[in-house]
This record gives structure tokens, sequence and C-alpha cells, in this order.
């Protein structure tokens, strides 16, 4: 129960669904309902496949470019720590690779629930980074299955979160989701520092 709660809180950091909505109401500004509950659940589909295959096959990947997990966990942290200054400083969609370029290419082909929603939005090197370093160290066989049933309920929150985003956006308002979001983006900047503090103790041991 402390691994799914704990690498779920985790994912919902670094994800930060609620930061956004404001893009995906830009985006779907548009679309019918249905049309904005498909987007919706391709999204949330799609970030789950992409979690998935972090959290099972990254550990190869790793291996086959001969990257330590130290390495990794650096690498992560100083990603999620900048993702955490990103919100903190109000530039997710820039933190996130959305320019302008991005904005409008995705607005020209309506193919929006892989690219960008899905990522880089959502599953981006950070979270990718945070489970592969994460599988290393919780990969007996209960915390596996805590572990993807926390992948799934997060999925499954993105889902419900960017269904209801228009209403949200309505409820909160800009000020709102913008204050929500610099909440997470501290609590993301504490989980990437703890990244490298975890491996710079490490190191230190390895001497």
């Amino acid at each position: 129960m402390d691994t799914f709660i704990y690498l779920f809180a985790a994912l919902f950091s670094v994800l930060n669904p609620l930061g956004t909505i404001p893009i995906f109401v830009g985006l779907t500004s548009d679309y019918t309902k249905q049309e904005r509950a498909t987007v919706s659940l391709k999204t949330s589909l799609n970030v789950f496949i992409i979690l998935v295959i972090s959290f099972f096959l990254g550990q190869y990947v790793l291996t086959f470019f001969g990257i330590t997990i130290t390495a990794l966990r650096i690498a992560g942290g100083l990603i999620i720590t900048s993702s955490g200054f990103g919100l903190l400083n109000g530039q997710f969609s820039k933190n996130k690779g959305i320019n302008k370029k991005v904005r409008k290419e995705v607005e020209e082909r309506h193919h929006i629930a892989l690219t960008p929603l899905a990522m880089p939005m959502l599953a981006g090197p950070g979270s990718i980074s945070l489970l592969i370093a994460y599988y290393q160290d919780h990969n007996t066989t209960l915390e596996i299955v805590a572990s993807s049933f926390a992948i799934l309920a997060i999925a499954i929150a993105i889902y419900f979160i960017l269904r209801g985003g228009h209403y949200l956006a309505r409820i909160l308002g800009s000020s709102g989701i913008v204050a929500i979001s610099r909440v997470i983006g501290f609590l993301t900047i504490a989980i990437g520092i703890q990244y490298i503090i975890s491996a710079i103790l490490t190191i230190i041991r390895g001497i």
C-alpha cells in the first residue's frame, strides 16, 4: 500500500495533469463533448502505455547504453527539478516543450492525444526516469504489482481530469489552476532533489 501511495503521489506531482488543463481546453475548444471524451481516453491510454514500457523495459535500455542507475538518478533529478521550477514560474507549457510552433502544428493536425498531450506534456523525461530508477529499488513481486496499479490509477485520474477539463477550468479559473500547479511544482522540486541526494550518497558510499 505504501508503494502504491508513494508512486501515485510522485507520478501525479511530476506529470501534473492539472497543469495540462489550460492547454487541453485551448486545443479542444472547437471539439464536441464526445470528441473531447475520445481525446481524453486516448491520451490516458497513451500515457499508461508509455509509463508501463518505461517501468518494465527502461532498465534494459540503460544496460544497452551502459548507463548506471546513479547517472540516471542525477539526470532524472535535474529534469524533475527543472520541471518543478517551470511550474513555480508559471512556464509549464514552455518547460514541457510546447512552443508556438508545436502548438500551431497540433492545432492544424488535430491529432493531439499522443503528442503533445501524452508526450511530452504528461509522460515526459521526468516521469520516465523516475519510473526506471524506482524499479531498480522496488522490484519484488508485491512492489511490482502495487506499482502497476499506481500507474493504472494515474492513467485513470488523467482521463477524468481531462474529461472534466473544461468544467474544472470554469470552476478553478486560470488563477486557481496556476496556484495548484505551483504547489505541485514545489513538491516536484523536492522529489527531484531527493533523487539527486540519493545518487550522491550512493557515490559517497562507494568511495
